[in-house]
């Protein structure tokens, strides 16, 4: 049974991104925001601790703009030209990224007229797909699958409730789901709280007869409800 982690939303607070690297484990994937300054040094220092790299992509919400995923994000009103732009604007960020994966998006992601045409572009530049979980029906892994390009999904949030107990809790769901389905994707926040719990859970998989890996090795394996 193979569990991926992916930490996302790094490169906005230095502390945190700093501590992600740091201590968490290389199997562990970190995911950058686009927005955020300086990029490329977190990006190589993430790489040499051997860490899976990421590009968040934002996508319009269902409660845009009360939820705002920010200037360069993907938009169900734009023209697919616009959207586009925007997408080249997003991959040209950093470097030495394996995929993207979606923030918001419960609107965006919902469309195949809207998804289809940046998920083609994701399949030409060679990169994965990942979904932050908030597609309606799971579209772009459906899509995805259609067109051959490799995709993985978030299962949970692991941090929605930031406490300790309530990480600990979802820990515990994930390695029940990871039994069931073979291969799963959480998905944390850089917060003190989600990174002391993962630090200290990463170490018991073993001895569960769990494996901890980056996102890339569970693409295509995921089970569609």
């Amino acid at each position: 049974p193979r569990i991926a982690v992916i930490v996302s939303g790094l490169g906005l607070s230095a502390a945190a991104t700093e501590a992600a690297i740091k201590l968490l484990p290389g199997a562990v994937t970190l995911a950058f925001d686009p927005y955020a300054p300086g990029l490329e040094a977190w990006v190589v220092m993430a790489r040499r601790s051997g860490h899976e790299i990421l590009l968040s992509l934002p996508l319009e919400p269902a409660d845009f703009p009360i939820h705002d995923p920010g200037p360069y994000a993907l938009l169900t009103n734009q023209e697919p030209e616009e959207n586009l732009r925007r997408l080249e604007f997003l991959l040209g960020r950093l470097a030495g990224y394996v995929g993207l994966a979606t923030v918001m998006g419960s609107k965006f992601s919902a469309s195949d007229e809207n998804m289809r045409p940046v998920l083609m572009t994701l399949k030409k530049r060679g990169l994965l797909f990942v979904d932050g979980g908030a597609g309606a029906g799971k579209l772009g892994p459906k899509i995805a699958t259609e067109i051959s390009l490799p995709w993985a999904l978030s299962n949970m949030v692991l941090d929605a409730v930031p406490s300790k107990s309530a990480i600990d809790g979802q820990l515990a769901k994930l390695e029940a789901l990871v039994r069931e389905h073979a291969a799963v994707l959480a998905i944390g926040s850089p917060n003190p709280s989600t990174l002391g719990r993962l630090a200290a859970w990463i170490p018991t998989l073993e001895a569960k007869k769990l494996v901890l890996v980056p996102v890339s090795a569970i693409a295509d394996k995921q089970f569609i409800e």
